[in-house]
């Protein structure tokens, strides 16, 4: 009985230090206002509440979870929920939900790389109030710069961001590093171009895709893209959008789709409330868990 004991000491402390010697995990996620996030930060879960350090819930820090968010030096900071409005920065989206669940399944430290700013199209041609876009159209992205360089491409500011916290952070980490899903919730403002949509998501995806595999010399091809459809009940909800992104679902084996037709909304009908941004997280945490 003593030397089955110790065997299974022996054995377990192997598979420990086998765990240790783990890549690093990473997760990249963009989008627009629903990844940015415009839940208020009272709203909150109790279980991510109690991980505030103020009564108002605007500051505190995940245990594992670090973030590089809309910035290009590759510097990562512990998370905690808090969107890129200079005018409200205290709100959350479904992401927050999904790095809590990461932080209780990995219970090490891992990192995400996130660019998402509201209000934003991939369809030049559709005219936003900020005129910024996703394109990856290869003669719009020739002729603009990222919008981290005062340009109009939010696809190449997200690259940049990429870029930045591989060359200082992550390939200085010991154990290496793994992009294991890309996160991404966006469509409303593409609503007036949704003829246009599966060709454009189409390219987004492909090229953040390909981007990884010449970055890091690693087959990203495959990365796992999971996403989620716009609510019906959104004022900005086209049915052309919705189709296209059922099109790449189908036709990518690697790419997921969630079924947000129903989501709840707040009072301005375009952004999901508590119940929708916490669902939304949740079941993406849970698709990343099932392809792992």
């Amino acid at each position: 009985m003593k030397n089955l004991l110790i065997l299974f000491i022996l054995a377990f402390s192997c598979n420990c230090m086998a765990g240790n010697n783990e890549p690093a995990h990473v997760i990249i996620t963009a989008g627009q206002s629903n990844t940015d996030g415009r839940v208020p930060n009272d709203r909150l879960p109790d279980y991510i509440k109690t991980m505030a350090t103020d009564t108002a819930f605007t500051t505190g820090a995940y245990k594992y979870c670090r973030i590089a968010q809309n910035r290009t030096d590759g510097k990562f900071r512990p998370f905690w929920p808090k969107s890129k409005r200079r005018a409200k920065p205290n709100t959350w989206g479904y992401d927050a939900i999904t790095y809590y669940w990461l932080e209780q399944w990995w219970q090490e430290p891992f990192y995400v790389i996130k660019w998402a700013i509201g209000g934003t199209s991939i369809e030049p041609s559709n005219a936003s109030d900020k005129s910024i876009h996703w394109s990856a159209n290869p003669e719009w992205l020739a002729n603009n710069t990222a919008t981290s360089e005062k340009g109009r491409s939010l696809l190449l500011s997200f690259i940049n961001d990429i870029d930045g916290c591989i060359d200082h952070t992550l390939s200085k980490l010991k154990n290496g590093y793994q992009i294991d899903a890309f996160l991404w919730h966006q469509g409303e403002s593409d609503h007036a171009h949704g003829d246009k949509y599966y060709e454009n998501l189409k390219a987004v995806v492909t090229y953040v895709r390909n981007h990884l595999s010449e970055k890091t010399g690693k087959d990203y091809s495959n990365l796992p893209f999971i996403f989620g459809t716009v609510a019906k009940k959104n004022k900005q909800y086209g049915s052309e959008v919705e189709a296209a992104m059922k099109r790449f679902a189908k036709e990518d084996k690697n790419a997921y789709l969630i079924d947000m037709s129903d989501a709840e909304l707040m009072g301005d009908r375009l952004h999901f409330n508590q119940n929708s941004a916490e669902y939304l997280g949740k079941q993406m945490y849970e698709q990343i868990k099932a392809i792992r």
